[in-house]
């Protein structure tokens, strides 16, 4: 995980902002960065920032949480339902916070401890706690996780965990309507059907390092630099020939140039991998830009299509996103960090791609003005921590 150092520093956020998610203290959608308030957080360094359906998570080098924006099922975890245009200190914390996660309406907190905590909505069982409630504004403890967890991935409406032991578990019934239609007439297997942690089989002889999820579809990256993907291939986002996919699997090194996977990102229904050279791949759904590639015609592979809306796409690399430190993706836009330079591509209907404009970016750009350190998206907004001497004027 990125952190900052002890510096100077600003935090800026740009895109939708209904429910004061940039922090600002407003509720206006911005097309261009702009500072939010960092008087809360005292001076802090900040380790990760993410985002939801409508907020915002900060965690500092400290290990405090900070959050604003959408509240309506609890998920900035404060004990209440109000919406937040401030940052707020989540100070009902007792434990080191080194992760968060944030699906479409909850949030997922991972501590120093190796504990798993979970607030916001629980329509569908995202919270790991069973059926004891529909939401929770408070954080709840996900007792069936016993042992250290050491990765997590929040999708729309469904959780992964990686634990000590090498388990991936799965939660959330998210994915069940599909996975019912596409199984029928099976059963639904219990990862994709289960409101508590459920351990996802397939992956027994490998070790996982690190999961992602999109919005039906899951990833799973082995220490040994293999990728694993499940769910909906609605998009070609599991690059395979069926709709859906119950159990992990294995994406075809021949795919990544035969290299080794050591980052990945996921966005709604898009993939980004990085391998061990620093090259960049995307595939999954295009139409909005959100692959960072020029597409091809499927018929003519050969012929660049000039419509992005009817493609899918298997991967390819996103040569202008090559030795990239840090990839983030929103629900179908991304941010990376390449050398000092902050770039942005895909969907830009709220400003997301912080360029000024409402029209979708087909390829990387740059974000002028802004030496990044830290970067996050939320669905529709976008997050940056950059180095004070580069935000005096924004």
């Amino acid at each position: 995980m990125a952190t900052t150092s002890r510096q100077e520093f600003c935090l800026l956020a740009w895109g939708a902002n209904s429910y004061g998610q940039h922090g600002q203290g407003h509720e206006e959608d911005q097309a261009i960065p702009r500072l939010s308030n960092k008087i809360p957080l005292h001076g802090r360094s900040i380790r990760a920032v993410s985002g939801g359906g409508g907020h915002s998570v900060v965690v500092t080098d400290d290990g405090e949480a900070f959050v604003c924006g959408q509240n309506l099922r609890g998920q900035l975890g404060l004990g209440h339902t109000a919406n937040c245009s401030t940052l707020q200190h989540c100070s009902g914390l007792n434990q080191r916070v080194t992760n968060v996660a944030c699906g479409w309406d909850f949030t997922l907190v991972l501590t120093d401890s190796g504990n798993l905590l979970a607030c916001g909505s629980n329509v569908f069982g995202q919270l790991g706690v069973g059926q004891m409630t529909s939401h929770s504004a408070q954080l709840l403890l996900i007792e069936s996780l016993k042992e250290r967890v050491l990765s997590i991935a929040a999708g729309l409406r469904h959780s992964l965990a990686i634990t000590e032991s090498g388990h991936v578990y799965q939660w959330g019934t998210g994915l069940r309507s599909l996975a019912k239609r596409a199984l029928s007439p099976d059963p639904v297997p219990s990862h994709l059907n289960s409101k508590v942690p459920s351990l996802v089989p397939g992956l027994d002889l490998k070790v996982p390092h690190a999961v992602t999820a999109g919005s039906a579809h899951c990833v799973c990256l082995t220490e040994d630099g293999d990728l694993f993907l499940w769910g909906s291939n609605k998009h070609s986002q599991l690059t395979a020939t069926e709709p859906f996919l119950s159990t992990p699997a294995p994406l075809k090194r021949s795919l990544l140039g035969g290299e080794k996977v050591v980052e990945v990102s996921s966005g709604w229904t898009h993939v980004i991998a990085q391998t061990e050279s620093g090259r960049v791949f995307t595939w999954g759904r295009g139409n909005y830009g959100q692959l960072g590639r020029p597409l091809t015609n499927a018929a003519n592979p050969k012929h660049r299509s000039a419509d992005h809306s009817s493609q899918t796409s298997m991967p390819a690399e996103a040569k202008a996103l090559f030795g990239a430190t840090q990839i983030a993706c929103g629900s179908e836009h991304n941010l990376a960090i390449v050398g000092e330079r902050l770039l942005s591509w895909g969907w830009n209907e709220h400003g997301m791609c912080g360029d000024g404009s409402l029209a979708d970016i087909l390829e990387p750009r740059i974000v002028p003005g802004l030496r990044p350190l830290v970067i996050g998206c939320g669905a529709g907004h976008s997050l940056a921590v950059c180095a004070g001497n580069t935000c005096k004027d924004q």
